[in-house]
């Protein structure tokens, strides 16, 4: 196959034509060269009833000749007529060729294939069925594709051919094109919601010579002419908040990240995260301002993708109309308990207590009474025990052992737990008030010094943003770094190193601040119903092909 593909390039040069030509102009009198949505614009009066009727399309386009250009998405002949259907990236259009009409050029359709892209002139028709059509009085190859697509590439299915090879997946599947291009339109709203706001956009490193901002294992590089050993950044955030002291008070920076970890449906060793800074606020007000901004950026999808954006909410089985849910973890898991029907955790955490009870009951280890507990209802048998005793088992602290009962207990029921007024969909969960033990760069609650005034918010169960006041006394921080240092000297892997010069940045005041960060891939898997990260990168990470 590709050496036929070959043979016909040949063939072009052979009549002196290239096969891969950069020209592309207009050649009849008075052409207009339009994209095709803007072709299909101009014929929009004539179409009734889902059909274009032939006369109401020359009579409303008449005296006007039309340019266009793209790819080749279907070909089919019958005689003297031949059907091509040619897409560009604002929409699809039939070529009506005839032999009357291009004589003997009509012979080089024999050197076309699916694939090419050529360029087409002439004038609007509609076919016998209704369909918009240009009937060229030109046609010509413009570039010749060597590969056919795959067998079946309408609508090709198959994973890893599809992201292995994106370009062949974006001309097969015209849905994963509406993904990409809701992600720019997703970024672009982002941006917008934050430069409103009088945000500042910035740059920071992405070679790191400490590990921070973050709990993640880093990729490891080294810089050759200075001899140093780098990690290349987990998170943006130790940075941008040295700019908060600098006196830059409103910061945001997206960009690309990097954590050596697994691959996930919900993780990718590079991904895009925006974070943002803002002097003066509060972890309150960023639930608010995020509140807001969720909703703009997916009203501007509505509007600039509106088709699409229809299918996308029609099947989300979440909402954003109502006011989020605002949980303290600590009661996150005390109403988990309580579902869970076992007696023994219901009187745990009755009132006034919550959380705090079942962490009390669970500090020894409990494996004699799983058995009995598991029994309690369908809820209670479905956890995983397992998992959940050995996370219980790590941990050093009180502070610990709520957030992982909090992970094994209520976090996987939270799109069960907290429903819209009607009960049809799921609410997005701020689970806010963490223990301060597991949040190293939070600022400590005035009121519960044992809690830090941090959130993260879930949408139909998946984490989207992860935000806190700051901590800006650099004393409480050093000591912090230290406690990271000591976790690592004990084996832990996803520990922050002790970052002196941001401490000597505390040291010079910080003003009371809140910061937030967000995966841009998450946000858009969340508003276009993608079921895996790797259906909105456009190349993830994957293994070497077999061979290579």
């Amino acid at each position: 196959m590709l050496e036929a593909r070959k043979n016909k390039a040949q063939r072009v040069r052979a009549r002196g034509e290239n096969p891969f030509a950069n020209d592309v102009v207009p050649r009849l009198p008075g052409s207009e060269t339009k994209d095709i949505g803007a072709v299909r614009e101009a014929a929009q009066g004539a179409l009734e009833g889902g059909k274009y009727g032939e006369e109401a399309v020359k009579k409303l386009t008449e005296g006007r000749t039309f340019h266009v250009h793209g790819r080749i998405v279907a070909f089919r002949s019958a005689g003297g007529l031949s059907f091509l259907r040619l897409r560009d990236r604002t929409g699809e259009i039939q070529l009506l060729v005839s032999q009357a009409a291009l004589g003997e050029a009509y012979g080089r359709l024999d050197d076309l294939d699916i694939g090419d892209i050529l360029e087409a002139e002439g004038t609007l028709t509609a076919s016998k069925r209704g369909e918009l059509s240009i009937e060229p009085a030109r046609i010509r190859l413009l570039t010749k594709a060597l590969r056919p697509l795959p067998e079946k590439w309408h609508g090709l299915s198959d994973v890893e051919t599809r992201y292995r090879q994106r370009y062949v997946d974006l001309i097969a599947n015209p849905d994963v094109a509406n993904v990409f291009r809701a992600r720019s339109h997703i970024v672009r709203a982002t941006r917008a919601a934050l430069d409103e706001a009088d945000f500042l956009e910035v740059e920071t490193p992405t070679l790191n010579s400490l590990i921070g901002g973050a709990a993640a294992r880093p990729f490891n590089t080294h810089h050759n002419a200075l001899d140093m050993d780098l990690y290349l950044r987990i998170a943006p955030e130790l940075y941008l908040k040295r700019l908060v002291v600098g006196g830059l008070e409103r910061v945001y920076e997206i960009g690309r990240c990097y954590r050596n970890e697994g691959i996930s449906t919900r993780h990718n060793p590079e991904f895009t995260m925006l974070e943002y800074y803002w002097a003066y606020a509060t972890y309150e007000t960023l639930m608010d301002f995020t509140e807001t901004m969720l909703r703009h950026i997916d009203g501007h999808l509505a509007r600039t993708m509106p088709e699409a954006h229809r299918a996308w909410l029609s099947a989300r089985s979440f909402t954003l109309d109502e006011p989020f849910a605002r949980v303290p973890m600590e009661s996150a898991v005390a109403l988990a308990a309580e579902k869970t029907g076992i007696a023994d955790w219901q009187s745990a955490v009755a009132a006034p207590v919550g959380g705090a009870g079942l962490v009390a009951l669970l500090r020894t280890d409990f494996v004699e009474r799983i058995k009995e507990w598991s029994k309690s209802s369908p809820r209670a048998k479905g956890l995983d025990w397992g998992n959940l005793r050995k996370g219980l088992a790590k941990c050093e602290n009180d502070g610990e052992r709520l957030f992982a009962l909090y992970e094994y207990i209520a976090e996987p029921f939270l799109v069960e737990d907290y429903r819209s007024q009607d009960g049809t969909k799921s609410l997005p969960v701020f689970v806010k008030d963490h223990p301060y033990e597991t949040s190293p760069l939070s600022r400590r609650n005035d009121v519960r010094p044992e809690l830090v005034d941090r959130f993260e918010l879930f949408v139909q169960g998946r984490e989207l943003c992860n935000a806190f006041s700051e901590l800006n006394d650099p004393e409480d921080q050093a000591d912090r770094f230290r406690a990271q240092v000591a976790l690592k000297a004990r084996g832990a892997e996803e520990t922050m190193d002790f970052d002196e010069d941001y401490v000597r940045a505390l040291e010079h005041a910080m003003p009371p601040a809140a910061g937030l960060g967000m995966g841009i891939d998450r946000l858009t898997m969340l508003l276009t119903n993608a079921p895996s990260i790797r259906d909105v990168i456009l190349f993830p990470l994957l293994r070497a092909e077999s061979g290579a």
